[in-house]
């Protein structure tokens, strides 16, 4: 009773057709898997949407997607992209990076200097600054080194918060005083304190829109790969195309960290789970 009394109040007119529709543009525009049960949150979200063009019938948004409007597809991509991250989320990630790929390279010849790394999915840029400061912790001196971060995301409205670096004190919970101390710029936006990303730390990190559907404009190789929380809303198929397409840019014995929830369990071979959510690039 409560489904159907919820479809009879809405403000749009929202049938199981339109659901279906907009549930397979989702799957191949980005990939994403939607459960029968994520009707209700297709509805809330899109019907922001809706209000913002001025239609009345979810039928008329998807004739819409469906012409190919690309600037409708990118506000329908954000809009279904769920973005839940924070600094340091899942800290042993950060612990491990440094003691196997920062503490190492930096006993290694001058040549062996280079260190690419790739968070993918990386929201509004906490994962890829977290990334940014636990290297600068580690390697004080960077002179002589080539050191880069790609951070990707399919939502833009997220990575221009994330390129913007600014963050509300509420978003800092994972940062200690002596890192908000040393990595962050204060300051005050009206009522609000707002800390911004320390120049030091943002000149690592590079931002780029990425969906990981379509083409991947970067070569490798990474000596690690952030996907964190990412792989959990795609189905398996298309979670073993994005494991296998990840493996080719990485060499034998390069990182792969997942969330807390995701394993690679039947989805690849190329990948040895060899700590807590940490996987090693298995030989070629």
């Amino acid at each position: 009773m409560g489904g159907v009394q919820s479809r009879r109040t809405r403000e749009f007119e929202f049938t199981q057709a339109n659901f279906l529709t907009l549930r397979a543009m989702l799957k191949d525009l980005a990939g994403i898997s939607l459960a029968d049960c994520k009707e209700d949150m297709v509805y809330s979200r899109i019907s922001r949407r809706l209000r913002a063009l001025g239609l009345k019938r979810f039928g008329d948004y998807c004739d819409l997607l469906n012409s190919g409007d690309s600037s409708e597809i990118t506000e329908f991509c954000n809009a279904m992209t769920t973005n839940l991250t924070a600094f340091f989320r899942e800290s042993h990630h950060f612990d491990y990076l440094r003691s196997e790929i920062l503490v190492p390279r930096t006993r290694a010849p001058r040549d062996a200097r280079r260190i690419r790394i790739w968070s993918s999915g990386c929201s509004s840029g906490e994962e890829a600054y977290s990334i940014a400061m636990t290297i600068c912790e580690t390697v004080p001196d960077r002179n002589g080194w080539d050191i880069k971060i790609l951070a990707t995301d399919v939502d833009s409205q997220m990575l221009a918060i994330a390129k913007q670096g600014s963050y509300t004190h509420d978003r800092l919970k994972g940062v200690t005083s002596h890192r908000l101390a040393r990595f962050f710029r204060e300051d005050v936006q009206g009522e609000d304190r707002v800390f911004t990303i320390a120049p030091e730390v943002a000149a690592l990190v590079t931002f780029k829109p990425l969906n990981l559907m379509q083409n991947w404009p970067m070569n490798g190789p990474f000596d690690a790969i952030m996907c964190r929380n990412v792989m959990i809303y795609f189905g398996k198929d298309t979670q073993r195309q994005v494991f296998a397409r990840m493996a080719r840019l990485q060499r034998e014995d390069d990182l792969l960290f997942l969330g807390h929830s995701e394993t690679l369990f039947k989805v690849s071979t190329d990948y040895t789970l060899i700590g807590k959510t940490v996987y090693r690039r298995t030989a070629t």
